[in-house]
């Protein structure tokens, strides 16, 4: 049975609703974050909200204060998405996921001389990618990076989350309040669901001060005991304070960001570079391109089933076509490999005169000891050790099987006090 994308997909993503959400690996981080919004305005709405509409009732302004407070927290208006749905739009949807390629780009294949790896005891040609592109954004060269997990090269502002392991288009930062990374396709919402959490809290704070100044007027007392009276009111302000030093100075933050059209990433990672901004096009043409801007439908449909890989066609393997066809690093293990099988046949010739020296040299004088035969074989010529199986070289598989000789190993009689050494030192 054939299986939907969202089920077979590479990265850490969480998919629910058979693919129609998607959500990063820490998705359970949000049910934190919901606590931390329903639980103080359920607290807001009970112990203050509600008496306040007892206070101001003579002018209606007490349902007005409690219906704006879930309003803000939960209503849609055709205008104004508010705290929880921009939540929810923030990291339930694909911030920008650029899809990944299954093998990589072949137009940039190259083999590189200087970067080499062993094979075999012999250097070899590595097969290499270009690490990074030059492209052109408003007539300035921006240099993109190839993405080894993803197999492709970046465009320019995408980079690669560690957390959700995708290309995200951009990229600003993965934030594990909203368990979601912040790209391209999101960012908006979550610019919003910051700011409204800002404006949230300055209503709580304002409205649980105006609760304790009430207190006070009634009871013609001091703030202690007002705060006394409603101490629901006094965590919430306490609360607000501290929320609003993280929620507000995050909002002043990407103000900034989006005034000058940085991302978070560039904003920390390059800002030590003194780069010119390419992407700067002036403060209201920026605003203007993060808030009014359609958003880019996403790059991937999660419920759509995986269409097998049509195997691309190959030449028939024919002696005039296997050299073009096959591998080029195959190819140059061969020559290297051939080129070493002739070295070792020159050797073993004079192995095979020193050995008729030797035998000569019997036949005329006195038998020589092992020590002498070590002296004759070490004065000139060191001979490497022969092995006494028959070597088939890799050339056999383009012109035919091609052997040793048998007599070539049977002459090969003074090996064990013969010391190796490598072709390079042969050729010496």
């Amino acid at each position: 049975m054939a299986k939907r994308v969202y089920e077979v997909w590479k990265g850490s993503n969480k998919f629910i609703l058979g693919g129609r959400l998607i959500f990063g690996p820490d998705a359970r981080s949000l049910l934190v974050t919901l606590l931390l919004i329903i639980v103080p305005v359920i607290i807001f709405c009970v112990f203050v909200a509600r008496h306040l509409r007892h206070e101001l009732s003579p002018h209606n302004a007490g349902y007005a204060i409690l219906v704006v407070a879930i309003v803000f927290t939960i209503y849609v208006s055709p205008l104004k998405p508010q705290v929880l749905v921009l939540l929810f739009l923030t990291s339930s949807r694909d911030p920008g996921i650029i899809p990944r390629n299954s093998h990589p780009p072949e137009e940039d294949l190259r083999y590189d001389s200087s970067v080499s790896v062993e094979v075999g005891g012999r250097q070899t040609p590595s097969l290499q990618f270009p690490r990074t592109k030059e492209v052109m954004v408003n007539g300035i060269p921006v240099r993109v990076k190839y993405c080894d997990t993803c197999m492709l090269y970046r465009p320019p502002r995408c980079s690669h989350c560690s957390i959700c392991n995708n290309c995200v288009e951009r990229f600003d930062h993965h934030c594990p309040w909203v368990g979601q990374c912040i790209g391209l396709r999101n960012y908006r919402y979550f610019f919003m669901f910051v700011s409204s959490s800002t404006l949230l809290c300055i209503y709580v704070f304002s409205m649980s001060a105006l609760y304790i100044k009430i207190l006070m007027d009634d009871y013609h007392g001091t703030v202690w005991k007002a705060m006394k009276e409603s101490p629901a009111s006094v965590i919430l302000m306490a609360y607000c304070f501290i929320s609003l030093w993280f929620v507000g100075g995050l909002t002043g933050f990407h103000l900034y960001l989006i005034s000058t059209n940085q991302t978070t990433y560039e904003n920390f990672r390059y800002r030590a570079d003194n780069r010119i901004n390419v992407y700067n096009r002036g403060c209201v043409s920026n605003f203007l391109e993060v808030f009014f801007t359609e958003i880019k439908p996403s790059r991937n449909n999660f419920r759509s089933f995986v269409q097998e890989e049509v195997p691309r066609p190959s030449l028939p393997r024919t002696p005039e076509t296997e050299d073009l066809s096959g591998d080029p690093r195959s190819k140059v293990e061969d020559d290297l490999e051939i080129g070493d099988d002739l070295l070792k046949i020159s050797q073993r010739r004079n192995i095979e005169e020193i050995d008729e020296d030797i035998r000569s040299r019997g036949s005329n004088g006195p038998p020589h000891n092992a020590l002498e035969v070590d002296s004759i074989l070490g004065s000139d010529i060191r001979a490497p050790t022969i092995r006494s199986e028959t070597r088939h070289s890799s050339w056999g598989r383009r012109s035919g099987s091609w052997e040793i000789a048998p007599e070539v190993l049977a002459n090969s009689t003074v090996t064990e006090s013969r010391s190796y050494i490598s072709p390079k030192e042969a050729q010496q």
